[in-house]
């Protein structure tokens, strides 16, 4: 699975000008499912960033996890994590899980968070979607469960 994490004082998501998700003080965690990815991938992942510790302690040094700081999360799937740009102008997002699966894998995950004690919101699978945050920092993660399991060149 992949996943961009930011960091952020507030995000929303709409559908069709009807508000449907919103965190803050916490993450937005743009996810989407690769083909091959599993329900352990997903928990791994949700695990993962429940301990990042990317928020401030008392000195100001990025020490703490959303967990510690009692924050929540806003979950949006975003298949275009996938995309191929290695040949020509438009982007291939054949590597990414079918329909079917990326949707189980993705309500999986926010389940997963909620399962670790995070409050979590969810945008809504395959709908065109407005995402509006303010990014603290900022801070913006890469995460991609495939390069836990490859070994290091």
């Amino acid at each position: 699975m992949r996943a961009l994490i930011q960091r952020v004082t507030q995000a929303s998501v709409s559908v069709a000008d009807e508000h449907i998700g919103a965190t803050g003080p916490g993450l937005l965690i743009l996810i989407c499912a690769m083909q091959g990815d599993t329900e352990a991938q997903a928990d791994k992942l949700a695990t993962k960033i429940s301990k990042l510790r990317i928020f401030k302690d008392d000195e100001g040094r990025m020490n703490r996890s959303v967990l510690d700081m009692s924050g929540s999360a806003l979950v949006v799937s975003q298949f275009t994590l996938a995309a191929d740009t290695s040949r020509g102008n438009r982007p291939g997002f054949s590597t990414a899980a079918a329909p079917a699966d990326g949707e189980r894998l993705y309500e999986y995950f926010a389940q997963a968070l909620r399962d670790l004690n995070i409050p979590t919101e969810q945008g809504r699978f395959g709908a065109d979607m407005q995402v509006a945050l303010v990014n603290d920092g900022p801070v913006t993660i890469w995460m991609d469960t495939d390069a836990w399991t490859k070994p290091a060149a």
